[in-house]
């Protein structure tokens, strides 16, 4: 592949996890700030007051996940980071399973399926990275 080619896919690769990593830590920052409004943007609904601890809980994973995959993007860790796409899956297919059994407006549920596509998008493109390194060496 040529060398414009292999920089090219670097950054659209680069970018989408950097992407990644900054969007949980808004959601973070927000679930903290405002957690009755970030349920509703999830496609829940806080019925007591007390039940935005759950939404801290969220709130404080997330964070985390967004520091390991920033940490990771930092290192340049790609093969780490294209398993970190993958299994990250399990997040977006268990929001839009429980936000469509909440009875969320489609758009919301549409939301996280295009999540999951994201996902997969990046590992694939992270895979190609990969590929194109190894065959330039």
């Amino acid at each position: 592949m040529s060398e414009i080619k292999t920089k090219s896919i670097s950054k659209v690769g680069f970018t989408m996890v950097l992407l990644m990593a900054l969007l949980q830590a808004v959601y973070a920052i927000y679930a903290y700030i405002d957690p009755q409004a970030f349920a509703l943007v999830r496609g829940t609904e806080l019925f007591n007051a007390s039940d935005s601890d759950w939404v801290n809980i969220y709130a404080s994973r997330t964070m985390f996940v967004a520091l390991i995959i920033g940490y990771l993007l930092f290192l340049r860790e790609y093969k780490i980071l294209v398993w970190a796409a993958l299994f990250g899956t399990v997040m977006p297919v268990t929001d839009a399973w429980l936000a469509f059994h909440a009875g969320a407006e489609n758009p919301v549920i549409y939301k996280h399926i295009a999540t999951i596509i994201y996902l997969l998008a990046t590992s694939l493109v992270l895979k190609l990275m990969i590929k194109d390194e190894n065959n330039n060496v």
